[in-house]
Order: C-alpha cells, then structure tokens, then sequence
C-alpha cells in the first residue's frame, strides 16, 4: 500500500475523532444524566466524513477497470450500507457510554462491552458474506485486495476510537 494511503487515513480518522476525543476526556467532568456529551448530529457527521474518505481511499488504491468497477460500486454501495447498520449499534454504544461516564454500573459497563463485542461479530459476519460476492464481480485477486484495504481503514478507525476513548476504569 502507498504511504499516502496511510497517511491520510491516519490524518483523516484522527481529525474526525477529535471531537470525540474532546468530550471523553477523563480529565473533563462527568456529564449530567440528561446532557449528551457528544450530539448525534456530531457522530452523523464524523461518520458521514470517514465513509466519504472511505470510499476515496478504496477508488485510489483498487486499480479497477471500467467493467470492474461497473460491478463492484454498486456491490460495495449495498456492503456499506449494512455495514452502516452494524455501526449505528457502534455509536449508539458510544454514544451512551459518553454519556454515563462517571457513573456507570458494573452492569451498564458489561452491557456496553457486549454490544461492542457483537458489533465485531456481526461486522466480521458481513465480510464474510461479501468476499465471494466481491470476488465473483472482480476476481479473487481483487476482492481479497479489497478485503485487505477494508480490513486496515477499518483497523485505523478503531484505533483512533479506541484511543480516544478512556477506560471504564478511569471513570
């Protein structure tokens, strides 16, 4: 993969999670019951900007043809969409975890670490089930490319969530 690629994932993933990074800093106080640390319309945008780049990153670095990529947009227009499905469970998570911090439970932590453990299983599930179907559009060469660029965009993300967002135990 290019250096660039890596580059502006990197600069890409860290300036959308900034603001989230802002509002679950430990060091900041708690947020009331009823005070949204980190607004809807905020993770809507920032998860709108990084399928943007997304998108972007993947156009740059799978070469396709003409034909290919007649077949494969349409194929990864419909993985992404369910894929957004499976995220909006992501960040509904994070959302509630940002704002219970400082007072969460020890039911409310576990609860929170389960649905992001499913999110993993069901994200892991969809790929499984558009790597044939990617692979018939493009060729086996292509979709496992495809799969490795998903793979690491995806990886850089959940690093700099991961990050950015503090510990249960910090709270």
């Amino acid at each position: 993969m290019k250096v660039n690629f890596v580059v502006a994932m990197a600069a890409g993933t860290w300036l959308a999670c900034g603001a989230l990074a802002a509002a679950q800093a430990p060091s900041q106080a708690p947020a009331s019951q009823d005070q949204h640390v980190l607004s809807s319309q905020e993770i809507d945008m920032m998860r709108k900007d990084i399928r943007s780049q997304k998108k972007q990153l993947v156009a740059q670095n799978l070469h396709l043809t003409d034909t290919e990529a007649t077949k494969f947009w349409p194929i990864y227009d419909k993985y992404t969409a369910e894929l957004v499905k499976i995220n909006d469970t992501k960040y509904a998570a994070l959302q509630e975890y940002a704002d219970k911090f400082g007072t969460l439970t020890d039911d409310q932590a576990l609860a929170l670490a389960k649905k992001w453990l499913d999110v993993d299983i069901a994200a892991a599930q969809l790929r499984a089930k558009y790597l044939p179907i990617f692979a018939q559009a493009i060729g086996g060469k292509k979709a496992a490319t495809f799969a490795q660029i998903d793979r690491r965009i995806t990886h850089m993300i959940e690093l700099q969530l991961s990050a950015h967002t503090p510990l249960v135990q910090n709270q």
